[in-house]
């Protein structure tokens, strides 16, 4: 573990970097366009969900054990075959050229700095091959968004995800629709209507070929017809198996019911997540999920976190509980927003340093020894 002197002392001099959550986020305010800056910072509804989220971490706490020997910390974890250095992922954020004009491209180099997996959304708006070719080494998800009018277009776009060498597929599930977003509403912006999504579009050949003519509105309506998917159910799942090697993985689950059913269908991994509120207002937050459904699986895949973790104690918190990693979402986007690559690696490096801190005060050295620590709900 790093000396602790040696680490403050490192960090006081990038004084250009915010050390809050609260402060990125009000300089990504100042930096981005309104209505770009509204679609990524507001929730659905009344936002119920989006303050639970983060609110719901401060009920669980932890009861740290002394007298451990912390000296070295070692939070690597493995996933699907594969050994990374961290317990962190980038979340599926979408047209990240909102934030910046590399978008994706400064968010994979960043991430590959760190040997943490991006998670590269459907509507990036760069393709899967730019973003895998400016990243080679660094390991990289692919989010999919099932194709409501071409089956074959799914399965494009995850063959795709395969040859450019990503090394799982993340199926969303809680967006058959837009969340009713006001925010969006009243800022007029639809980032999508605007062109920011269409990278993985603009290079698939089931799409291309489908399209009645090449012009850019036909193009941006046709993304706008495929994107939303009311009729999904589980026999996608089952469809999906049999056309990739890759795992599967469900982003959205929050019933324990939905994760018996996923063992059924043989997916390979499972996301809680509630969208980070961007969805259906008024539901569970996601940390208060996660227990309920580590048990439903009751081992047998590996359980991931999403939504809320603005901090290191709120990854320990999910850790503690049964995850075995964690997504990072707005922070990462806000730190892209900022100061472009840098921004995204210095999110992460504080995140992960901040992680490391927590884990050693509470006597954890390895991070595969988490279950040990004590955690209980303040109802």
């Amino acid at each position: 573990m790093q000396n602790r002197d040696k680490l403050i002392q490192d960090i006081s001099q990038q004084e250009e970097f915010p050390f809050r959550f609260e402060d990125w986020e009000q300089k990504a305010k100042e930096t981005m366009e309104e209505g770009a800056f509204a679609y990524v910072y507001h929730g659905a509804g009344s936002e119920e969900t989006y303050y639970r989220n983060q609110s719901a971490f401060k009920k669980w706490a932890l009861i740290p054990r002394m007298l451990r020997d912390v000296s070295q910390i070692d939070m690597s974890i493995h996933l699907f075959g594969k050994k990374y250095t961290t317990p962190f992922l980038l979340a599926p954020i979408g047209m990240q050229k909102l934030a910046n004009g590399e978008g994706e491209l400064a968010t994979a180099k960043a991430a590959e700095s760190l040997d943490i997996p991006f998670i590269v959304s459907t509507v990036s708006s760069y393709s899967m091959e730019a973003i895998a070719n400016v990243a080679p080494k660094g390991p990289k998800w692919f989010q999919l968004y099932w194709s409501s009018h071409n089956t074959e277009l799914s399965f494009s776009m995850v063959e795709r995800a395969e040859n450019a060498g990503y090394e799982a597929i993340v199926l969303t599930v809680d967006t058959v629709m837009a969340g009713w977003r006001i925010g969006d509403m009243k800022s007029k912006f639809s980032p999508l209507s605007l062109g920011y999504g269409k990278g993985n579009y603009m290079e698939d050949p089931i799409f291309l070929d489908n399209l009645e003519n090449h012009e850019e509105e036909t193009i941006l309506e046709s993304i706008l017809d495929n994107i939303q998917h009311p009729g999904l159910t589980w026999d996608a799942i089952a469809q999906l198996k049999k056309r990739t090697k890759l795992p599967i993985l469900i982003k959205g689950i929050l019933h324990p019911e939905d994760a018996k059913l996923a063992l059924e269908y043989s997916v390979d991994g499972l996301i809680v997540s509630n969208h980070g509120g961007r969805q259906l207002d008024g539901v569970i937050a996601s940390i208060d999920a996660l227990p309920e459904v580590i048990k439903a699986v009751d081992g047998k895949i590996p359980v991931l976190f999403d939504s809320g973790v603005r901090q290191g104690i709120d990854a320990v918190k999910a850790l503690a509980l049964g995850a075995k990693a964690v997504l990072i979402g707005r922070p990462y986007y806000y730190g892209l927003a900022v100061h472009g690559e840098k921004g995204v690696r210095n999110v992460m490096e504080r995140l992960i340093q901040e992680t490391e801190v927590t884990l050693a005060l509470s006597g954890i050295s390895q991070l595969s020894d988490v279950s040990n620590i004590a955690i209980k709900k303040d109802l």
